[in-house]
């Protein structure tokens, strides 16, 4: 009976193991979520904070970018920690917005060359870094400065003196060109650019250049869209020595010409106009620019021949031109006798031999002769006639309205 009593104690038994079992297996399972969050306090699983995302654009391996495309760099998720864009180790200007999750070049690119960029952001994920790489086009027309005048080395110029800029293609979009040009004084004044033809613009400052500065020109054209397939390949520049302020007034009717340097007269001289009985022997009247200067110079009647009324042939000493219409200031000791009484030339300002060699000796290109007494005005286009147009005119001529 003792036998049988224990047999019929063990299913029992088995069966409260058991049971035990499955309540233990249930507790274990209700409670999963307490076990795997941190410290086990009955939490909810963190989620994992995502890491920034960087875009590039031009996108990676993109060729025959166009120069005056931006770079443009920017951040999801995170902010931008440092961006590096260069070609050849000459670094890309440029610069973030408030939050720093853009960056965006400044200025053009070069054309035909290749880009590396380089760009680290953080955030709450951590940092991360992406880099690229880009080239350029090779433009159809290149654009460069063909010359700058003035732009001889060492060279000082007049108060008057204009910078004179030729490109070596037709611009078309002059806008985005002209834009690329810097004028730059240590004596600052207003000025303006005037495009005379589509390869030629003009700096002329609102009043003379104030005496004895320099001036910086820099074209920044690298990059830069000139028109239809057409970017500039490099950047010119020229440094302008502007000299004393030498100007020279001449009065036809009394024949007289005076010569000022920095507002003190330093010369007195009698001269001989142009006689008038033509307009081609007349005397501009106006505000001329010394051009250049030769000794001796050959002058011919123009559109004559000889044997032809009115043909003339001429060899005159210390000559420097004023004008494309053919008028110098010259020495002339044929016409002593009529210098300071009468006008005798061909349209010339006459002077004696000793005092034309004084002006031929001290002038300076961009030296400003201003004549009056006649009826002939001479034109804006007329050699270096510009400042016979008002600034308010002359900038109005700018492709940067």
């Amino acid at each position: 009976m003792t036998s049988t009593h224990t047999r019929s104690k063990l299913p029992i038994a088995g069966v409260a193991v058991a049971m035990v079992t499955a309540l233990a297996a249930c507790s274990s399972g209700s409670g999963s979520g307490s076990a795997s969050s941190p410290g086990g306090d009955g939490g909810e699983t963190t989620p994992a904070k995502p890491v920034p995302t960087i875009k590039i654009s031009p996108v990676k391996g993109t060729a025959k970018v166009r120069p005056d495309k931006a770079v443009v760099v920017t951040a999801d998720n995170g902010s931008l920690e440092e961006v590096v864009v260069e070609s050849n180790g000459v670094p890309v200007e440029g610069e973030f917005d408030a939050d720093r999750t853009k960056w965006t070049s400044k200025g053009p690119l070069k054309p035909s060359s290749k880009y590396t960029v380089s760009a680290k952001a953080t955030g709450e994920g951590g940092p991360t870094e992406a880099n690229s790489q880009f080239s350029t086009l090779k433009p159809k027309f290149p654009l460069a400065v063909a010359d700058i005048t003035p732009g001889v080395k060492g060279e000082t110029v007049g108060v008057g003196m204009p910078i004179m800029v030729t490109f070596n293609q037709s611009v078309t979009d002059k806008a985005s060109v002209e834009k690329a040009l810097q004028v730059k004084a240590e004596k600052p004044v207003d000025g303006a650019w005037r495009w005379m033809s589509s390869k030629q613009v003009i700096y002329r400052p609102a009043k003379y250049w104030p005496a004895h500065q320099k001036v910086k020109f820099t074209a920044n054209l690298a990059g830069v869209r000139g028109g239809k397939d057409m970017y500039g390949v490099k950047n010119s520049s020229a440094t302008i020595n502007i000299g004393a302020a030498l100007i020279s007034t001449v009065n036809v009717k009394t024949h007289m010409m005076y010569v000022k340097k920095d507002g003190k007269t330093v010369q007195t001289m009698k001269i001989s106009a142009g006689k008038g009985d033509t307009r081609e022997y007349t005397t501009t009247s106006g505000v001329h620019l010394t051009m250049e200067r030769a000794n001796p110079v050959t002058m011919i009647s123009p559109g004559k021949k000889e044997g032809d009324p009115g043909y003339y042939k001429e060899v005159v000493n210390y000559a420097v031109r004023i004008s494309n219409s053919g008028e110098y200031v010259h020495s002339a000791p044929w016409s002593v006798g009529s210098q300071g009484y009468a006008n005798v030339s061909h349209g010339c300002v006459n002077a004696s031999p000793a005092q034309a060699k004084w002006f031929y000796d001290n002038f300076h290109r961009g030296d400003v002769v201003k004549i009056t007494g006649t009826s002939r005005i001479l034109e804006s286009w007329n050699g270096w006639g510009f400042w016979q147009m008002s600034f308010k005119e002359w900038e109005k001529g700018s492709a940067l309205k």
